[in-house]
């Protein structure tokens, strides 16, 4: 390996050449070591240093790790060991499916909680209603969240990525505000890049100057001091509201209308949001906390989810919410949509917007069909992102030969993640099937075990397989040559992207 160094003095140029070839191996020997890194990953970092040296060494130091700062972490495990257990033993369940069980403990591990009883879980919007009226069960969801804040007395958590100035978001808005005038500790956080139109706008004044409490998360992540060894590109990807420790909302919805007119081309927005009343809705609190106190250092706040004792209800919903993020152990959210695929006996169907799973999330898929389990997957037919599009479908071959259901919804950005196991068991929540949600962002989501939220849940995917489109072998296999080339190499450089 050479570099031509025109016109500098012999020793400078030799200098420089030397320089360089040694920065390019410690770079390529720093993406083979990293710990707790796929081998399809240091396969594909490895081959981009190698074989375009600087382009390669930038974009390791831009893009090829996870690092969210040495300061963040030791803000973040400090509040950890401050902020109560989020385990709650006093609300366990009186009994759980052995096939639930197991995937209880292995969500439960992942922060120190374990499943709690007695939650009263629904999914807003009508079930029942055709999968083409996004519209209607976005302002369902809407409705019912303004609602909740109208009522709140004591305070409103809220955490989106993404929140638009449109009619849901200044709805939204314009209530946390009048919570704020009338008392109550509201406070807001956002992602820094995800919000960033509506953090610039006047509704983000609006709040403040209403009293509430605002944080832009990761704003400071693309600064000079963070670039190397970490990603300009990490989210914040959560969305969590709790009002009064009493209720709390999480899924895949934003804080925007269905016709999310940032990427108004894919609309409408197709998601799902549950409301949760019950003793996980601590959980859920714990949640939000645990990403607001290292951020803003808020003092008194450590032991608020214990604030009030958590009301059970008749329903007895069996629940445990979790956390996944840079700071969790490694592959916390591809070890958990595993579990939950192995567990399905009898059913799995998945919905998911983004998906680039990883080698473990492919294997379990393809192998469900082979143990007998009915297999259904629902993606979007246009997908927002051009690459995690064609990196999706280059996997259609493989699912389709081992008899997995594929089917493309045509009315939209089916945004919804959901997947539910023999309909007793629902997996829901912001992470997406690729590696942003499997390795950068943080994520929340709610692992259920009951039977009338799981049958809501469960129709609600129905809906959307109602109007979409089957993918069959002959379809995939008609594709051209140039096609099917794009699609594959794409996808074996989905680990760096």
């Amino acid at each position: 390996m050479a570099w031509d160094w025109s016109g500098l003095p012999a020793s400078l140029n030799l200098g420089i050449t030397a320089f360089v070839f040694v920065a390019h191996l410690l770079v390529a020997a720093r993406a083979l070591t990293r710990a707790n890194r796929a081998p399809a990953s240091r396969a594909a970092w490895v081959a981009v240093i190698m074989l375009a040296p600087v382009v390669g060494m930038v974009a390791y130091l831009l893009l090829g790790e996870t690092s969210i700062g040495r300061a963040r972490v030791e803000r973040i495990e400090h509040a950890y060991q401050r902020m109560p257990s989020a385990d709650d033993e006093a609300n366990a369940p009186r009994a759980v499916a052995d096939n639930a069980a197991s995937l209880f403990e292995l969500a439960g591990s992942i922060n120190g909680a374990h499943a709690v009883g007695g939650n009263r879980i629904a999914l807003l919007g009508a079930p029942e209603c055709p999968a083409d009226q996004p519209k209607r069960d976005c302002l369902a969801a809407i409705d019912a969240l303004v609602a909740d804040i109208e009522q709140a007395r004591e305070s409103v958590h809220i955490a989106f990525y993404i929140w638009l100035d449109d009619h849901a978001g200044g709805r939204v808005a314009d209530a946390v505000a009048a919570a704020a005038k009338r008392g109550v500790a509201c406070r807001v956080m956002v992602d820094a890049f995800g919000s960033r139109a509506f953090i610039a706008g006047d509704r983000w004044k609006q709040l403040g100057a209403a009293g509430v409490k605002l944080l832009r998360t990761l704003d400071d992540i693309n600064r000079l001091q963070h670039i190397a060894f970490s990603r300009m590109d990490l989210r914040d990807h959560r969305k969590i509201v709790v009002i009064d420790n009493a209720v709390a909302y999480c899924g895949s919805q934003n804080c925007a209308d269905a016709e999310f007119r940032v990427k108004a081309a894919y609309a409408p927005w197709i998601d799902l949001l549950l409301r949760c009343e019950g003793p996980v809705v601590r959980q859920i609190q714990f949640l939000f906390l645990s990403g607001w106190i290292p951020e803003t250092g808020e003092p008194g706040l450590e032991r608020y989810p214990d604030a009030a004792a958590p009301t059970r209800f008749a329903e007895d919903a069996i629940a445990l919410a979790f956390e996944t993020g840079p700071i969790t152990r490694a592959n916390a959210m591809s070890d958990m949509f595993v579990a939950c695929i192995y567990a399905a006996r009898r059913e799995l169907t998945i919905v998911t917007p983004y998906f680039v799973p990883d080698e473990s999330i492919l294997r379990a898929i393809c192998a469900a069909p082979r143990r007998g389990v009915a297999t259904r997957i629902v993606f979007p037919q246009r997908n927002d992102s051009w690459l995690v599009g064609q990196a999706c479908r280059s996997a259609y071959a493989d699912l389709l030969q081992c008899g997995v259901e594929i089917h493309e919804y045509p009315l939209g950005l089916l945004h919804t993640k959901a997947m539910t196991v023999d309909g007793a068991i629902a997996l829901i929540g912001s992470a997406n099937m690729d590696r942003r949600s499997l390795d950068l962002n943080f994520e929340n989501n709610l692992l259920i075990a009951d039977e009338r939220a799981v049958s809501a849940i469960r129709a609600r995917q129905d809906a959307y397989l109602s109007v979409s489109q089957r993918v069959l072998p002959e379809h995939v296999s008609a594709w051209p040559f140039t096609a099917r080339l794009v699609q594959n190499a794409v996808a074996m450089m989905s680990p760096v992207l």
